[in-house]
């Protein structure tokens, strides 16, 4: 497998999630599919979880949602989505890609 490789680029989540019942736990939902410019990306297994924080005036606020998933062709990628995505702005987004 090779290093990881920085995208930093806007995903377009399909409308059918992998779990749904983490909307009912605070969390997004995880498409199904992405779409990262004309590729398509399947989520075919969810490796990790994490969350990441941001401080503002003294107080911790939950800024992200990230996702290790591994895609087809063996590649794995690191998504996150913000939670402070202004409107109409993209939420989702591809951190890193991982050829297989």
């Amino acid at each position: 497998m090779g290093s990881p490789r920085f995208v930093g680029a806007a995903l377009t989540p399909s409308s059918t999630s992998v779990d749904s019942i983490a909307f009912s736990q605070g969390e997004p939902p995880l498409p199904s599919t992405f779409r990262w410019r004309t590729v398509e990306l399947p989520v075919l297994e969810l490796m990790a979880t994490w969350r990441s924080t941001k401080a503002d005036r003294g107080d911790d606020y939950l800024a992200k949602h990230w996702y290790e998933i591994r895609t087809d062709a063996n590649r794995r990628a690191v998504v996150y989505f913000d939670r402070k995505a202004r409107a109409g702005r993209p939420r989702w987004w591809l951190y890193s890609i991982t050829d297989g």
